[in-house]
C-alpha cells in the first residue's frame, strides 16, 4: 500500500498542479474573480480549491501525459497550460473591457464625464457611471451563475485544447481577434441609443445657440442632457444589461 501511494502520489501531485497552471491563469484574470478589492489569499484559496476539484475530472485526459514525463515535458506543460488559461481568461476579460470603454462613452454623452468615481478594478478613477456600469455587470456575473459555466468551460477547454497539443499561436491569436470583435460591437451597440441622445441633443441647442447667440446654451443645455441621460439609462438599463449578460453567457457557454 506505502509503495502504491510513493509512485502514484507524485504523478497526481503534478497532474494537479498542471490543472492549477490553467485554472489560475484564467481566473486571475476572468472578470470577478480577478478583481483587486479581493483579498490575494482569497483568491488563492478559490483556484486552489477550483483546481482540487477539477483534478478528478480531468486527470483522465491529463494523467497519462503526465506520467513518466521528463523535466522538459513538464515544463512544456507548465508553460503552455498558463498560456491557454491566459487566453481564455483574456477573452472573458475583453468583452469587460469593452464595457468600461463604452461605460466612459455613455456617461460622457450623458454629460457625466467629469463626475470621478472610483474604479472597480482600475487604479484610475473612472466616471461614477462607469463605476455604477461596471459594478453592475460584475454583480450579474455571479447573480445569473455564469462563474459556473466559466469553470464548466474549463473543464470543456481540456477536450478543445488538449495539454499534448500544447497552445496554437495562430489559433489563439484567431480567437483573441474574434473575442475583441465580438465585445467592442457587442458594446457599441449598448452605447448607441446614447450616442443617439447625446447627437440629437446637441444638434438641437446648437441650432438653438446659432438663432439666439445671446444665450448661454452650455449653461442652459448641461441639466437637460444630464436628466435626459438619466431617464434614457433608466428605461434602457434593462435592456442593456440583459443584453451584455446574455451575450457574455453564450461565448462562456459556447466559448
Amino acid at each position: 500500500m506505502i509503495a502504491w501511494v510513493s509512485v502514484w502520489a507524485p504523478d497526481a501531485i503534478l497532474t494537479a498542479f498542471i490543472v492549477f497552471c490553467r485554472v489560475g491563469a484564467c481566473l486571475m484574470i476572468m472578470p470577478g474573480f480577478s478583481s483587486a478589492r479581493i483579498p490575494m489569499q482569497v483568491r488563492l484559496f478559490v483556484v486552489l480549491g477550483v483546481s482540487l476539484i477539477l483534478t478528478p475530472l480531468v486527470a483522465p485526459t491529463l494523467g497519462p501525459i503526465v506520467a513518466g514525463a521528463d523535466l522538459s515535458r513538464i515544463v512544456f506543460l507548465i508553460v503552455t497550460e498558463s498560456l491557454v488559461g491566459a487566453q481564455i481568461g483574456l477573452v472573458g476579460r475583453l468583452f469587460f473591457l469593452a464595457l468600461q470603454t463604452m461605460g466612459q462613452a455613455i456617461a460622457m454623452f450623458m454629460g457625466f464625464g467629469m463626475m470621478a468615481g472610483v474604479a472597480l478594478d482600475e487604479p484610475e478613477p473612472v466616471p461614477a457611471m462607469t463605476t455604477l456600469i461596471m459594478t453592475t455587470a460584475t454583480a450579474l456575473l455571479f447573480i445569473t451563475d455564469q462563474h459556473w459555466e466559466v469553470i464548466r468551460g474549463l473543464v470543456g477547454s481540456y477536450a478543445v485544447m488538449p495539454p499534448v497539443e500544447g497552445l496554437s499561436a495562430r489559433i489563439g491569436l484567431v480567437r483573441l481577434a474574434d473575442g475583441l470583435s465580438a465585445a467592442f460591437a457587442l458594446c457599441l451597440q449598448i452605447a448607441a441609443p446614447f450616442l443617439v441622445f447625446s447627437f440629437v441633443m446637441n444638434l438641437a441647442f446648437g441650432i438653438t445657440n446659432k438663432f439666439i447667440p445671446q444665450v448661454p446654451v452650455y449653461f442652459l443645455s448641461l441639466p437637460f442632457m444630464l436628466i435626459g441621460g438619466l431617464f434614457t439609462f433608466y428605461f434602457l438599463s434593462g435592456d442593456m444589461f440583459a443584453l451584455f449578460t446574455g451575450r457574455f453567457g453564450a461565448w462562456v457557454m459556447g466559448g
